[in-house]
């Protein structure tokens, strides 16, 4: 049992539901994320996703993009971000998740990426990029030493892909709750609510939500129907817009998951 699980049944104990804000390691510097990173855990952030900058991300929407083109342009590789955890680890112990995409890992290798992501302290890490099917050997290599693959449903998932990826995911399932990118606009359909009991029918597995949640209002409401509730590019925006308000704004978002 690692952090992040050991934090989710905390949670399920006390009755509450997890904050997992998502920032974007090196933007605009490391050094900077290094004091992000503080205020998250100031605000009650119970696991943290820290993003791998990427030249061409699939899954990201602009203020993703335009955080990861930042930390590109100020020398950020998965090595550093690794070594900015290791950083991390000498002042807080929440748990940690890595936001990569495949072509870092491949080009690292495999065996060194997990090996030197837990020597760090990563807990965790996902892939936008590559299913489950195609991850047998990063899933194993993890597994192995306890570090958890995160892997994503989308709203078009059928049931059966659905069961593959629950098998092949620990640390808890990320539901994207939009067809679309991320900081799209978040539309809570009845469809939504039925999709997300479906999955929580399937597996005993923790069920967080992401993707197109930006606002108090919208995090409450997700966070009565999932496990937890990932908030990104909201996130992202006001720490690069406006760092003087990120702090009142975190909490807001905190406040209203632990709003039960």
């Amino acid at each position: 049992m690692n952090r992040i699980d050991k934090t989710f049944k905390k949670l399920k104990k006390e009755n509450k539901k997890a904050f997992i804000p998502y920032i974007m390691a090196g933007d605009p510097s490391l050094e900077k994320t290094l004091g992000n990173f503080k205020v998250l855990a100031e605000c009650g952030a119970d696991i943290v996703e820290l993003g791998v900058p990427f030249s061409d991300p699939l899954a990201d929407g602009p203020t993703i993009q335009r955080a990861a083109e930042r930390a590109l342009a100020a020398g950020v590789t998965l090595k550093k971000v690794i070594n900015l955890v290791s950083q991390i680890r000498t002042f807080s112990n929440i748990p940690i998740v890595l936001m990569t995409y495949y072509n870092p890992i491949f080009k690292y290798g495999e065996e060194r990426f997990v090996k030197d992501a837990v020597e760090a302290g990563v807990d965790g890490v996902i892939v936008p990029d590559l299913p489950p099917d195609e991850a047998v050997s990063l899933i194993e290599l993890s597994h192995s030493v306890n570090l958890a693959t995160i892997f994503l449903v989308a709203p078009t998932t059928t049931e059966r892909r659905l069961k593959t990826i629950i098998k092949a995911s620990s640390g808890f399932i990320y539901y994207v709750s939009i067809t679309g990118v991320t900081g799209a606009k978040l539309t809570l359909h009845e469809t939504f609510k039925e999709h997300l009991a479906q999955i929580k029918s399937l597996t005993k597995k923790p069920v967080a939500v992401g993707f197109g949640v930006s606002t108090p209002d919208e995090a409450h409401t997700v966070s009565c129907l999932a496990d937890g509730v990932i908030i990104g590019s909201a996130i992202v925006k006001k720490f690069y817009e406006k760092p003087q308000d990120a702090k009142d704004f975190i909490l807001s978002l905190s406040d209203a998951i632990k709003r039960l």
